[in-house]
Protein backbone atom coordinates (compact mmCIF):
# COMPACT_ATOMS: atom_id res chain seq x y z
CA UNK A 1 0.00 0.00 0.00
CA UNK A 2 1.46 3.44 -0.91
CA UNK A 3 0.07 6.66 1.36
CA UNK A 4 1.27 9.69 1.31
CA UNK A 5 1.39 12.89 3.65
CA UNK A 6 0.78 16.09 2.36
CA UNK A 7 0.24 19.64 3.50
CA UNK A 8 1.72 23.29 4.01
CA UNK A 9 4.94 23.81 5.69
CA UNK A 10 4.84 23.19 9.33
CA UNK A 11 1.56 21.10 8.73
CA UNK A 12 3.51 18.52 10.86
CA UNK A 13 3.99 15.71 8.63
CA UNK A 14 7.77 14.97 9.55
CA UNK A 15 6.78 14.18 13.19
CA UNK A 16 3.56 11.99 12.36
CA UNK A 17 5.25 9.27 9.73
CA UNK A 18 7.15 7.87 12.60
CA UNK A 19 4.28 7.49 15.02
CA UNK A 20 2.36 5.80 11.93
CA UNK A 21 4.90 3.42 10.94
CA UNK A 22 5.03 2.20 14.65
CA UNK A 23 1.87 1.48 14.77
CA UNK A 24 1.40 -0.36 11.43
CA UNK A 25 4.40 -2.17 12.11
CA UNK A 26 3.08 -3.31 15.30
CA UNK A 27 -0.27 -5.10 13.45
CA UNK A 28 2.83 -6.96 11.70
CA UNK A 29 3.24 -4.61 8.53
CA UNK A 30 6.30 -3.70 7.26
CA UNK A 31 6.75 -0.01 6.23
CA UNK A 32 9.05 2.09 4.59
CA UNK A 33 8.84 6.11 5.22
CA UNK A 34 10.64 7.90 2.70
CA UNK A 35 10.36 12.09 1.41
CA UNK A 36 10.28 13.94 -1.75
CA UNK A 37 12.17 15.51 -2.82
CA UNK A 38 15.37 13.68 -1.18
CA UNK A 39 14.13 10.28 -1.04
CA UNK A 40 17.64 8.78 -2.77
CA UNK A 41 21.30 9.78 -2.78
CA UNK A 42 20.34 11.55 -6.22
CA UNK A 43 17.34 13.31 -4.78
CA UNK A 44 19.26 14.41 -1.80
CA UNK A 45 21.26 16.24 -4.72
CA UNK A 46 17.97 17.80 -6.23
CA UNK A 47 17.07 18.46 -2.59
CA UNK A 48 19.70 20.98 -1.95
CA UNK A 49 18.80 22.97 -5.25
CA UNK A 50 14.82 23.44 -4.83
CA UNK A 51 14.85 24.25 -0.99
CA UNK A 52 18.43 26.53 -1.08
CA UNK A 53 17.12 29.60 -0.47
CA UNK A 54 19.78 31.10 -2.34
CA UNK A 55 17.50 29.44 -5.14
CA UNK A 56 15.09 32.12 -5.53
CA UNK A 57 15.76 33.13 -8.61
CA UNK A 58 14.59 29.35 -10.02
CA UNK A 59 12.39 29.30 -12.99
CA UNK A 60 8.82 27.24 -12.32
CA UNK A 61 10.00 25.33 -15.46
CA UNK A 62 13.24 24.40 -14.11
CA UNK A 63 11.42 23.66 -10.71
CA UNK A 64 8.78 21.32 -11.88
CA UNK A 65 11.55 19.69 -14.02
CA UNK A 66 13.55 18.83 -11.03
CA UNK A 67 10.96 17.53 -8.78
CA UNK A 68 9.58 15.30 -11.76
CA UNK A 69 13.72 14.42 -12.09
CA UNK A 70 13.67 13.40 -8.23
CA UNK A 71 10.46 11.61 -8.70
CA UNK A 72 11.63 9.42 -11.45
CA UNK A 73 14.78 8.20 -9.40
CA UNK A 74 12.23 7.80 -6.37
CA UNK A 75 9.94 5.61 -7.64
CA UNK A 76 11.70 3.15 -9.75
CA UNK A 77 14.58 2.77 -7.48
CA UNK A 78 12.98 2.88 -3.70
CA UNK A 79 8.94 3.31 -4.06
CA UNK A 80 8.18 0.73 -6.86
CA UNK A 81 10.35 -2.11 -5.54
CA UNK A 82 9.23 -1.53 -2.07
CA UNK A 83 5.20 -2.11 -3.15
CA UNK A 84 6.37 -5.24 -5.08
CA UNK A 85 7.83 -6.41 -2.00
CA UNK A 86 4.72 -6.19 -0.05
CA UNK A 87 5.71 -2.95 2.15
CA UNK A 88 3.39 -0.21 3.25
CA UNK A 89 5.30 2.83 1.58
CA UNK A 90 4.50 5.97 3.76
CA UNK A 91 6.01 9.32 1.83
CA UNK A 92 6.18 12.59 3.06
CA UNK A 93 5.21 14.49 -0.14
CA UNK A 94 4.62 13.20 -3.57
CA UNK A 95 2.67 14.33 -6.96
CA UNK A 96 0.12 16.47 -5.05
CA UNK A 97 2.48 18.22 -3.57
CA UNK A 98 3.88 19.44 -7.46
CA UNK A 99 -0.12 19.78 -8.50
CA UNK A 100 -0.41 22.47 -5.98
CA UNK A 101 2.80 24.07 -5.41
CA UNK A 102 3.76 24.26 -8.87
CA UNK A 103 0.65 23.44 -10.86
CA UNK A 104 -1.69 25.61 -9.19
CA UNK A 105 0.29 28.00 -6.60
CA UNK A 106 3.60 28.78 -9.28
CA UNK A 107 0.55 28.67 -12.40
CA UNK A 108 2.25 26.00 -14.23
CA UNK A 109 -1.32 24.37 -14.08
CA UNK A 110 -2.66 21.17 -13.69
CA UNK A 111 -2.78 19.29 -16.97
CA UNK A 112 1.11 19.96 -17.96
CA UNK A 113 2.14 18.66 -14.33
CA UNK A 114 -0.19 15.53 -14.67
CA UNK A 115 0.91 14.64 -18.15
CA UNK A 116 4.82 14.55 -17.05
CA UNK A 117 3.56 12.33 -14.42
CA UNK A 118 2.18 9.83 -16.47
CA UNK A 119 5.33 10.13 -18.97
CA UNK A 120 7.98 9.90 -16.17
CA UNK A 121 6.72 7.46 -13.71
CA UNK A 122 3.42 6.07 -15.55
CA UNK A 123 0.91 7.69 -13.74
CA UNK A 124 1.65 6.23 -10.12
CA UNK A 125 -0.81 7.67 -7.81
CA UNK A 126 -1.27 6.73 -3.61
CA UNK A 127 -3.66 4.65 -2.35
CA UNK A 128 -4.25 7.01 0.33
CA UNK A 129 -3.18 10.82 0.32
CA UNK A 130 -3.27 12.31 4.57
CA UNK A 131 -4.06 16.00 4.05
CA UNK A 132 -2.81 17.60 7.10
CA UNK A 133 -4.84 20.90 6.88
CA UNK A 134 -3.81 23.81 8.76
CA UNK A 135 -4.09 28.04 8.51
CA UNK A 136 -0.92 29.36 6.82
CA UNK A 137 0.07 31.89 9.21
CA UNK A 138 -0.30 29.03 11.82
CA UNK A 139 1.76 26.86 9.80
CA UNK A 140 4.73 28.94 8.97
CA UNK A 141 5.00 30.06 12.41
CA UNK A 142 5.20 26.45 13.57
CA UNK A 143 8.34 26.09 10.69
CA UNK A 144 10.24 29.20 11.75
CA UNK A 145 9.95 28.00 15.59
CA UNK A 146 11.64 24.57 14.47
CA UNK A 147 14.02 26.55 12.31
CA UNK A 148 15.11 28.98 15.81
CA UNK A 149 14.91 25.79 17.69
CA UNK A 150 17.60 23.47 15.26
CA UNK A 151 14.72 20.78 14.55
CA UNK A 152 14.56 22.09 10.34
CA UNK A 153 17.43 22.83 8.36
CA UNK A 154 18.20 26.57 7.57
CA UNK A 155 19.70 25.82 4.55
CA UNK A 156 15.85 24.42 3.49
CA UNK A 157 13.93 27.18 3.99
CA UNK A 158 13.04 28.66 0.57
CA UNK A 159 9.36 27.82 0.68
CA UNK A 160 9.29 28.95 3.38
CA UNK A 161 10.45 32.15 2.50
CA UNK A 162 7.58 32.70 0.34
CA UNK A 163 4.87 35.26 0.44
CA UNK A 164 2.01 34.56 2.83
CA UNK A 165 -0.61 34.73 -0.53
CA UNK A 166 1.54 31.70 -2.12
CA UNK A 167 0.92 29.89 0.96
CA UNK A 168 -2.85 30.71 0.53
CA UNK A 169 -2.83 29.52 -2.39
CA UNK A 170 -1.30 26.19 -1.62
CA UNK A 171 -3.91 25.25 1.25
CA UNK A 172 -6.46 26.20 -1.59
CA UNK A 173 -5.11 23.96 -3.87
CA UNK A 174 -4.84 21.25 -1.85
CA UNK A 175 -8.86 21.45 -0.55
CA UNK A 176 -9.20 21.61 -4.89
CA UNK A 177 -7.84 18.38 -4.81
CA UNK A 178 -9.30 17.00 -2.01
CA UNK A 179 -12.86 17.90 -3.04
CA UNK A 180 -12.21 16.30 -6.12
CA UNK A 181 -10.70 13.14 -5.11
CA UNK A 182 -12.52 12.22 -1.83
CA UNK A 183 -12.17 8.45 -2.11
CA UNK A 184 -8.56 8.66 -2.02
CA UNK A 185 -7.97 12.11 -0.01
CA UNK A 186 -8.52 11.97 4.03
CA UNK A 187 -8.48 15.93 5.28
CA UNK A 188 -7.03 16.33 8.59
CA UNK A 189 -7.44 19.15 10.68
CA UNK A 190 -3.47 19.52 12.08
CA UNK A 191 -4.32 22.53 14.60
CA UNK A 192 -5.11 19.84 17.17
CA UNK A 193 -2.41 18.61 19.78
CA UNK A 194 0.34 16.54 18.12
CA UNK A 195 -1.21 13.32 19.80
CA UNK A 196 -4.89 14.12 18.36
CA UNK A 197 -3.41 14.57 15.75
CA UNK A 198 -1.60 10.90 15.07
CA UNK A 199 -5.23 9.33 16.59
CA UNK A 200 -6.99 11.10 13.77
CA UNK A 201 -4.31 10.09 11.15
CA UNK A 202 -4.30 6.49 12.54
CA UNK A 203 -7.66 6.18 13.08
CA UNK A 204 -8.28 7.03 9.26
CA UNK A 205 -5.10 4.46 7.95
CA UNK A 206 -7.27 1.94 10.05
CA UNK A 207 -10.61 2.13 8.71
CA UNK A 208 -9.04 2.37 4.93
CA UNK A 209 -7.25 -0.93 5.29
CA UNK A 210 -10.26 -2.76 6.92
CA UNK A 211 -12.19 -1.36 3.56
CA UNK A 212 -9.67 -2.39 1.29
CA UNK A 213 -8.55 0.43 -0.38
CA UNK A 214 -8.06 0.33 -3.90
CA UNK A 215 -4.78 -0.81 -4.53
CA UNK A 216 -3.63 1.89 -7.03
CA UNK A 217 0.26 1.52 -6.31
CA UNK A 218 0.71 -2.26 -7.09
CA UNK A 219 -1.18 -1.73 -9.85
CA UNK A 220 1.27 1.05 -11.62
CA UNK A 221 4.36 -0.99 -9.75
CA UNK A 222 3.27 -4.01 -12.18
CA UNK A 223 2.99 -2.13 -15.35
CA UNK A 224 6.64 -0.43 -14.71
Amino acid sequence: MFITFEGIEGSGKTSLMPRVAAHLEQQGRSCLITREPGGTPIGRQIRAILLDPKSGGLDAGAELLLYTADRVQHVRTVIAPAIAAGKVVLCDRYVDATRVYQGLARGIGLEPVDSLHQLAVGGLLPDLTILLDLDPEVGLARAWRQVDRGERAGDETRFENEALHFHRQVRDGYRLLADGAPDRFCVIDAAATADAVARDVIAAIDRRMAAGAPDHGAAAADRD
